[in-house]
């Protein structure tokens, strides 16, 4: 028996998973202009790794992402899922144990109204399933790789519940900004209005243009209405997010936020031991392996050895007493021979499986590297873009504050008024959006990279 599972071990049973190959080279594009915004010195600190509270700096926004995490329904059901898969990884260690049952029973009898006889029987059975070719072994390597699985899940919600939050904090601040800046424009476009029906009280305008100053200084107050209802569906959102009925969110202000500049990505294979939701992936594949070696034992021999110790005081024809013990012990052999097909389809089955979980691995790699190049391009793009905007914006309003002097000067039409007033506040506002789009690619490239697990 020892020669015959020490031959069929070197045939492929009670084999441990070994990651398949995987090439990194390449994952994050290297023609990513990150020379402003990558940490060159390699023992610099993965950006990734670093805690949320040291990248997330703002007070209020980590007591919402705080709150979040302890009242968020997906991330306390991926704790259940977590003692769920422990108590299944502790059934699957006892399995090698053997399994005991206590069924007492008795019996009373009369023949022909003699005097009753009086039988008893305490057994103790016992049933042990010799694992010899691994059947009980790579279910519990299974149980063990899904247990891992389930904490990286558990670390996914996580992840993406604080990188939420965030997102919904600075949306609710760009807004915020984007509604003070509707507000001064508002309270410009009003004055506007007002001017233009002074210089027509003194004959130095027409009617049209104090129409067309009015429909702006409408059109402003209608955009105003609306940043109001965004801003009151994000609250809404971020309530939901963080387990509570919908409130005002406590926030501060836009230009005071502080999120870090400098990032170090780390290399690909670091990428693959960070990522949480790449490493449950793997954990798929793992756990499809052990079903592939699962589903190879059941074509080999299932030995069941059953000892009795009962304590009776029936010895067949007679009744002894005191009782005495009676012990016995059956050895079974049990060889699948014909199963109509039924072990092949398993193993078919198992061996799809598997590499469905290596094609989703795969892809999960290829998505992570894609999501930290995406990040990158937008922090830059935004960084860029920002910069010219600002300028567009003090060219703006000086444009504004000239034509308006022109205008009371008779040198200038309502038209170049209100056109350079729009233009301003469009410039502001994408301003704005630029501002929050660079925000949105820190906490992009901080979930790229796996942060807000640790």
């Amino acid at each position: 028996m020892v020669a015959g599972v020490t031959f069929l071990s070197g045939c492929g049973l009670y084999q441990k998973y070994e990651r398949p190959d995987v090439n990194t080279t390449g994952l994050i594009r290297d023609n990513v202009s990150i020379t402003d915004t990558l940490v060159a010195n390699a023992d610099d600190e993965n950006f990734g790794n670093l805690p949320w509270r040291s990248v997330f700096t703002d007070p209020q926004l980590q007591v919402l992402i705080q709150t979040a995490l302890d009242n968020n329904p997906d991330l306390l059901n991926a704790a259940l899922n977590v003692n769920m898969a422990e108590a299944q990884l502790k059934a699957a260690r006892l399995a090698f144990l053997p399994q005991f049952t206590f069924s007492p029973s008795g019996t009373i009898a009369s023949w022909d109204g003699n005097a009753a006889t009086k039988t008893y029987q305490l057994p103790v059975a016992a049933s042990w399933n010799v694992d010899l070719f691994g059947n009980l072994l790579s279910q519990k390597r299974g149980a063990q790789v899904q247990l891992l699985a389930t904490k990286d899940y558990q670390t996914v919600v996580q992840t993406n519940i604080v990188a939420g939050v965030a997102n919904m904090y600075y949306t609710l601040l760009m807004l915020d900004k984007q509604m003070e800046i509707l507000n001064d424009m508002t309270t410009l476009t009003k004055d506007t209005w007002d001017m233009m029906k002074l210089q027509m009280e003194l004959g130095r305008a027409r009617s049209t243009s104090v129409q067309s100053a009015e429909a702006n200084y409408y059109s402003v107050q209608a955009q105003a209405v609306d940043m109001q209802r965004q801003i009151r569906e994000v609250e809404n959102s971020l309530s939901l997010v963080m387990g509570q009925p919908a409130q005002t969110i406590k926030r501060g202000k836009l230009e005071d936020q502080n999120l870090p500049s400098e990032f170090s990505t780390g290399v690909g294979i670091q990428l693959l031991a960070n990522r949480a939701d790449v490493h449950y992936a793997e954990m798929n594949l793992a756990k499809c392996f052990y079903g592939v070696e699962t589903a190879r034992s059941r074509f080999y021999p299932n030995l069941t050895i059953t000892p009795t110790a009962t304590f009776t005081n029936s010895a067949g024809g007679g009744v002894v007493n005191p009782g005495k013990w009676l012990l016995s012990a059956v050895a079974s052999l049990t060889q699948p021979i014909f199963m109509r097909g039924q072990l092949t389809a398993g193993l078919r089955v198992a061996e799809a499986q598997y590499q469905q979980a290596y094609n989703s691995w795969q892809n999960a790699v290829l998505k992570a590297g894609s999501e930290v190049s995406d990040a990158l391009v937008l922090y830059n793009a935004s960084d860029e873009k920002g910069k010219l905007e600002a300028k567009r914006v003090e060219t703006l309003t000086k444009n504004v504050e000239h034509t308006r002097m022109l205008f009371k000067n008779s040198s200038s039409s309502y038209l170049e008024v209100i056109t350079a007033q729009q233009s301003l506040l469009n410039a502001q506002l994408t301003k704005v959006t630029d501002e929050f789009y660079k925000m949105q690619a820190v906490v992009s490239l901080y979930q790229a990279l796996g942060g807000g697990g640790k």
